[in-house]
């Protein structure tokens, strides 16, 4: 089971029970890749096994190739925009179903997204879910900070901070699938990994519970990436956003990832909703990207 820690005041649980996967991730198009230099009388076929982390040079046979001093029989029938690891003697699919159906979904960036019910969570049509994460946190300007990350999701704001010198980062996730995606996904980051050094801190807990137990003005800047208003409204609510602004000590910055969720369709403008909010809380707000960039006052 998780262990029991402290972040500021209150007590969560550390999602540090699974260790992340290191074995081979396969995709329709990298398995068919595979086949077909198999079948032209190719010995070697060269690619990434890791979702274009890395390359590595497999060997092929009539009927295994080889990897890592390892064999593994070829993999037919695979779906497209599915994503397979090894279980055992066979590579199943990443995806869940627990009331919800989540899947890790392959990009043409190499770093995944992720979908619920079949709705994309992350933004990939026009660059790497990781790249728009990096522009994103660049705004907060993380290196030397302390910051909360209110709905870590894949783990890709953590994973940035930790790039650009982050002091510490609390990334907190209430879906306990997600989590498990994290450890299937080589761009997601680890906690336990030499490069986390320690500094970031994943915790499986609901942030709206949490962050009253926050002590005031302890956390140097936020990120803020919630489901949708649907999903969550409470992550919306002013209550919620008095909370992050006491948390924040003043002068920190917060970057609110709203979309424009139902704007052509109901005329709501979400980003100026938040904003509005924001204000009353105590913050400065720009409209910045796909969300709101907010100062505390």
């Amino acid at each position: 089971m998780p262990t029991v820690v402290t972040l500021g005041q209150s007590r969560i649980r550390r999602f540090s029970d699974v260790s992340h996967y290191s074995g081979p991730l396969l995709t329709r198009a990298i398995a068919d890749s595979m086949g077909a230099a198999r079948d032209a009388g190719a010995n070697v076929w060269g690619g990434s096994l890791d979702l274009g982390r890395s390359t590595d040079t497999i060997q092929l046979g009539a009927t295994e190739w080889h990897w890592r001093s390892q064999s593994f029989a070829y993999a037919d029938a695979l779906k497209d925009r599915t994503i397979y690891f090894r279980d055992g003697e066979e590579f199943v699919a990443i995806s869940r179903f627990a009331g919800s159906l989540i899947k890790l979904v392959p990009t043409e960036w190499g770093a995944p997204t992720f979908e619920i019910d079949g709705i994309k969570m992350l933004p990939t049509s026009k660059e790497s879910p990781f790249e728009d994460a990096r522009r994103k946190v660049a705004l907060i300007e993380p290196r030397g900070k302390r910051i909360l990350d209110t709905c870590g999701g894949l783990g890709y704001f953590a994973a940035c901070c930790l790039d650009a010198g982050v002091a510490r980062i609390d990334s907190v996730e209430k879906n306990a699938d997600v989590l498990w995606l994290r450890t299937l996904n080589p761009w997601s980051p680890d906690p336990d990994s030499p490069a986390s050094s320690g500094r970031l801190h994943l915790n499986h807990a609901d942030v709206s519970a949490v962050i009253v137990g926050i002590a005031d003005a302890s956390v140097d800047a936020l990120l803020h990436d919630p489901p949708r208003f649907g999903i969550a409204g409470e992550l919306y609510s002013q209550a919620f956003y008095d909370q992050l602004a006491r948390v924040l000590r003043r002068g920190g910055k917060l970057f609110h990832y709203t979309g424009s969720p139902n704007k052509l369709t109901s005329g709501r403008d979400v980003p100026r909703e938040v904003s509005k909010r924001l204000e009353k809380a105590g913050f400065k707000t720009d409209l910045a990207l796909d969300g709101v960039l907010a100062t505390r006052r």
